[in-house]
């Protein structure tokens, strides 16, 4: 219940503006408190930050561990517009030889006549379409759809298209027929891939002959001059799980040469996407421990921000959380960490031991934070020369010595984010009491509310003192006039 209070009748003064004064100078120590709370916030934001920039770092090693990141592959082809292919990383490096005598294509089927109705026309409910087709694992299945109340021929070839049964069929006004087909290539039984019986909506509404379907053939080609025609139901064919060829054209006769060979640029570029996301982290790890604090800076009230702009506020701001995490040793130990996973020598056993042989190395600025500087030849080179000894480098699963830097990066990751997120938890972890920063947030939340209420209770206090004193001005006013009234009275 508002109770509506009036100071000052009796007295003259503005006990309102009183009142006010006094309960500033008392939320001082909550003002303090909301400030702490908010400094809180923004720290848990700080470190929840860097925690999914170290997110997305682990995220790339993901793609670092795969054998692609090291060992990519091209392929060049001798008839680029009849055969192309792509190739697993651990396809061998040499030349294939395609001959491509056939492209495998869908069945197709036209009305043989011109049709009596039009795309807009209604047909006859009650009448059923009916046909079957063939699926990849050679099950014959068959499909019906029964026309609808006001169902035109435009409704029902959409209708069947739009169904998932390896089939589209649309009208073509140039012509006034029909075209049916099926939507996947290749010769899955003998006779029509699309068939349906003679008397039937297709044959005598739409016209159409299984007879004169065309189409639904295999791919043929010959592999390394073997002699041996081989078939696909596609125009793709994967050899050993390895290598996959593409049929464009037919090359007449002729043998298209494809080329595997180290594509050093696609890994180089694969490297150095990750290198890059690793200095990004040294960046913002390094300088949150390089930023200057500033203390005669607090966080804003708002009673603060009425009276700035929001330019000024802004300013204030970007002072005010500059070095929130510097000193803080999980931030610092964990940027540690992640520069000493570069150092130590990985005994693989094979020809690269350390990074600097592959031509990466930490910057020898110390403002840098051992950020990793690339000799974009050396790395080169070594991608050409030896893939599979970098790759060692990098991912070698074993444990001691013998672990890979990428893993030993891995670890030193999932420990530094284990840390900041017990510190600071997540966006999934709402609850306060789950982190550290939060329980002093709730500890906070909870004295805050304890401030508020004493303060309604000073606030009420002030307001009675002020209340009983204007009763007493009123009585005496009232004294004074009574006796006024009498001398004058008596004169």
């Amino acid at each position: 219940m508002m109770v509506m209070r009036v100071g000052g009748l009796a007295s003259g003064i503005d006990i309102e503006a009183i009142v006010d004064k006094l309960m500033s100078a008392e939320r001082i120590p909550l003002n303090k408190l909301e400030q702490d709370r908010t400094k809180l916030e923004w720290k848990r934001d700080a470190f929840r930050e860097i925690n999914s920039k170290l997110t997305e770092l682990d995220k790339l090693m993901i793609e670092m561990k795969k054998s692609r990141a090291y060992n990519a592959k091209s392929v060049s082809s001798s008839l680029q517009d009849a055969v192309t292919a792509t190739a697993n990383a651990d396809t061998a490096n040499g030349t294939y030889q395609i001959k491509v005598n056939q492209l495998a294509s869908t069945a197709i089927n036209v009305s043989k006549n011109e049709l009596t109705i039009k795309p807009t026309d209604k047909l006859t409910a009650g009448e059923k379409v009916t046909f079957n087709t063939v699926n990849e694992k050679g099950e014959t299945q068959e499909y019906t759809y029964e026309i609808q109340a006001g169902d035109t021929l435009s409704d029902v070839l959409k209708k069947i298209s739009r169904d998932d049964n390896n089939v589209r069929m649309f009208y073509d006004e140039s012509s006034n027929k029909v075209i049916m087909e099926t939507t996947k290539t290749g010769n899955y039984r003998d006779g029509a891939e699309i068939q349906f019986a003679e008397d039937s909506f297709l044959a005598d509404v739409l016209q159409m002959d299984m007879s004169k379907e065309k189409g639904g053939t295999n791919a043929k080609f010959e592999y390394n001059n073997s002699g041996l025609e081989m078939e696909s139901k596609t125009n793709s064919y994967k050899l050993d799980d390895k290598i996959t060829f593409e049929f464009k054209q037919t090359t007449d006769g002729k043998n298209a040469s494809l080329t595997v060979t180290n594509d050093v640029e696609a890994s180089y570029e694969k490297i150095m996407k990750f290198v890059d996301k690793y200095n990004e982290v040294v960046e913002a790890l390094n300088s949150s421990q390089l930023e200057e604090r500033y203390r005669d800076f607090p966080p804003l009230t708002e009673e603060q921000k009425k009276d700035m702009s929001e330019n000024e506020i802004q300013l204030w701001e970007e002072r005010a959380k500059s070095g929130l995490l510097r000193g803080d040793t999980t931030i610092s130990g964990g940027l540690f960490n992640l520069r000493s996973s570069w150092y130590a020598k990985v005994e693989t056993g094979g020809e690269y031991t350390s990074l600097t042989q592959v031509g990466i190395e930490t910057s020898k600025d110390y403002l840098d934070g051992g950020k990793l500087i690339v000799n974009e030849g050396k790395l080169k080179s070594a991608l050409r020369e030896n893939p599979a000894d970098v790759q060692k480098l990098f991912t070698n699963s074993d444990e001691g010595e013998s672990r890979g830097l990428v893993q030993r990066l891995e670890d030193a990751l999932e420990d530094t984010k284990k840390q900041i997120g017990k510190k600071a938890g997540s966006v999934l972890t709402p609850s306060l009491e789950s982190y550290t920063l939060g329980k002093r947030m709730k500890e906070i939340d909870e004295r805050i509310e304890a401030f508020e209420t004493r303060l309604t209770q000073v606030e009420t206090r002030y307001w009675n003192q002020f209340t009983a004193m204007e009763k007493a001005i009123s009585r005496m006013n009232q004294q004074s006039a009574q006796l006024l009234s009498q001398f004058g009275g008596g004169m």
